[in-house]
């Protein structure tokens, strides 16, 4: 049954006569139009809360521009982020509910617990409002080179979701790894083999952690996207371009 969720309690008991409860919280930006929290509007929050008291297996599908923060993760077993899907959406959405299509999509993002983690917690001026040139203005050297992911690695900082995180209905194991160096370039080589019951897409990445000094303390260097079998492994080679592991002298204009 479809219940639209602006009175919880209706919401909640449809959620409780049903075998699995699936709610879908919106957030809605714009060109121009930055968001200045990571709120759900409209008490999206206390929705989820109700729908996921009443039943246990509820999922989560959000459709928003980013991060948005999550007080009932724990609560609920599944969360599908579908950002801006489009008009194929709700094909895709419910191919990947029912398990028609495997998942493999890795965020591109960061996923904060909250704004406390963020560079600017907030940033006076923004909002569903014209833009105002010259009182409207943004600190970017805060974070230097450390932006996204690299940020948190800097800062210590352990997010809700870490950059390129994803799940599958599958499992896969990666392991032997080699490192090769060749002048500025490394060539890592391993394995990944497919331990679960059906196929599946998988996406290894290639993190390196540079000594004290280095602009930037964790780079992802490489990845490999590859659909394996169930049982089957194969080798993947990744190899790092030389900037990768480099700094940008900004006042000599080259690569250290």
């Amino acid at each position: 049954d479809y219940v639209d969720g602006k009175d919880r309690a209706a919401a909640a008991r449809a959620a409780k006569a049903a075998d699995v409860a699936i709610v879908f919280a919106t957030q809605w930006s714009a060109e121009s139009v930055d968001l200045p929290d990571m709120q759900l509007p409209d008490n999206q929050d206390a929705l989820i809360e109700a729908v996921a008291k009443a039943n246990p297996k509820t999922t989560v599908v959000l459709e928003t521009n980013g991060p948005v923060r999550m007080p009932w993760a724990e609560r609920v077993p599944a969360v599908l982020q579908a950002w801006y899907p489009g008009i194929g959406g709700g094909e895709a959405i419910a191919n990947l509910l029912t398990g028609a299509v495997n998942p493999s999509g890795h965020l591109p993002v960061t996923w904060p617990v909250d704004e406390s983690q963020l560079p600017r917690p907030s940033i006076p001026g923004l909002g569903f409002k014209p833009a105002k040139p010259g009182e409207d203005s943004i600190d970017y050297a805060i974070e230097g080179a450390n932006v996204g992911y690299k940020w948190f690695a800097a800062r210590k900082l352990t997010p809700r979701y870490p950059f390129g995180h994803g799940l599958s209905y599958t499992q896969f194991r990666m392991g032997g790894l080699r490192v090769e160096a060749n002048g500025s370039q490394l060539t890592a080589n391993f394995e990944v083999e497919n331990i679960g019951q059906r196929e599946g897409a998988a996406v290894p990445q290639l993190y390196v952690t540079l000594p004290d000094g280095h602009a930037t303390p964790l780079r992802l260097i490489g990845w490999q996207k590859l659909t394996l079998k169930p049982g089957e492994k194969r080798a993947v080679q990744v190899i790092a371009e030389p900037k990768t592991l480099a700094d940008f002298d900004a006042k000599a204009r080259h690569w250290t």
